[in-house]
C-alpha cells in the first residue's frame, strides 16, 4: 500500500505541475486589450484579443489598454505674453496606438504625457495674450494637440483632443474688464440714440418740405395738435391762429351781416 501512496503523490505533483504550467501557459486579453510578450527579455510582438498561448518561465506578458484615456490636466499659474497672471486648466483624450513603442520606448506612458501636457500647456500660454485666450480658444486647443501629440508620437501615443477648461483671471483683471465691457455699451448707446436723431431729423426735414409746397396742410396740422391736445380736460390751450384763418372768418361774418 505505501507505494500505492507514493504513486498516488507523483501523479498529484504531476497534475499540480500540469495545471500550474498551463495557467501560465494560457492567456486571455480583451477586445479593447493587447498583451506585449518578451522571451527571455527581448521583445517578441504584441498579440490578442483573444486567446494565446505563450512559454512559461521563459514569456513574460505586459497588457496594454487601447482605449481613449481622458487625462486632466491641473490649473496652472501661467504668465500670458502680456504679463498677465491666469491660472487655466485642460483636459485632453489619448489612446496607445502602438502597444509596442507606450511600453519600450518610456517607462510610464501615462505619467510622461501627462507632464509633457503640463509643460506644453505653459509654454503655450506664455507666446499667447489674454485677448487671444479668452476669444480664440480653439486656436490654443490645436497649438496644445499639435505639440503633445508630436512628443509622445516616439512612444506610440496619439493625442487626438485637447481642450482648456477653465481661466481664472486675478480680481483686478476681472474689474478692469468689466468697465471696460460697460464704457463698451455706453459708446454703442450713445451711437444708436445719436443714429435715431439722424434719421428723425431727416424725416422732420423731409416733412417740413411737403408742408411748405402746400400751404393747407400747416392748417390741418395745427387742427390735429388741437385734436390731441384736447384729450386733456384740465389743460389751458393757448394756441397760435394763422392770420389767413383771421381774415377767412371776417370775411364770412361780413357776408351773412349783408
Amino acid at each position: 500500500m505505501d507505494w500505492l501512496t507514493g504513486v498516488a503523490c507523483v501523479f498529484g505533483v504531476i497534475a499540480l505541475f500540469i495545471v500550474v504550467v498551463g495557467s501560465a501557459a494560457i492567456k486571455i486579453v480583451q477586445e479593447y486589450e493587447r498583451g506585449v510578450i518578451f522571451r527571455l527579455g527581448r521583445l517578441v510582438g504584441a498579440k490578442g484579443p483573444g486567446l494565446f498561448l505563450i512559454i512559461p518561465f521563459i514569456d513574460r506578458m505586459v497588457k496594454v489598454d487601447l482605449r481613449v484615456i481622458t487625462l486632466d490636466i491641473p490649473a496652472q499659474e501661467c504668465i500670458t505674453h502680456d504679463n498677465v497672471t491666469v491660472k487655466v486648466n485642460a483636459v485632453a483624450y489619448f489612446r496607445v496606438v502602438s502597444p509596442n513603442d507606450a511600453i519600450v520606448q518610456v517607462e510610464d506612458y501615462r505619467r510622461a504625457t501627462w507632464q509633457i501636457a503640463q509643460t506644453s500647456l505653459r509654454n503655450v500660454i506664455g507666446q499667447s495674450e489674454l485677448d487671444e485666450l479668452l476669444a480664440h480658444r480653439e486656436k490654443i486647443n490645436e497649438q496644445l494637440q499639435h505639440i503633445i501629440d508630436e512628443q509622445t508620437e516616439p512612444w506610440g501615443v496619439k493625442v487626438s483632443i485637447v481642450e482648456v477648461k477653465d481661466v481664472e483671471l486675478p480680481q483686478t483683471m476681472q474689474r478692469a474688464m468689466a468697465r471696460q465691457a460697460e464704457a463698451e455699451r455706453e459708446k454703442r448707446a450713445k451711437i444708436i440714440h445719436a443714429e435715431g436723431e439722424s434719421q428723425a431729423a431727416q424725416t422732420l426735414a423731409k416733412a417740413a418740405d411737403i408742408i411748405g409746397t402746400a400751404p393747407a396742410a400747416i392748417q390741418l396740422r395745427y387742427l390735429q395738435t388741437l385734436t390731441e391736445i384736447a384729450v386733456e380736460k384740465n389743460s389751458t390751450i393757448i394756441f397760435p391762429v394763422p392770420i389767413d384763418i383771421l381774415n377767412t372768418l371776417s370775411n364770412l361774418l361780413d357776408k351773412e351781416t349783408k
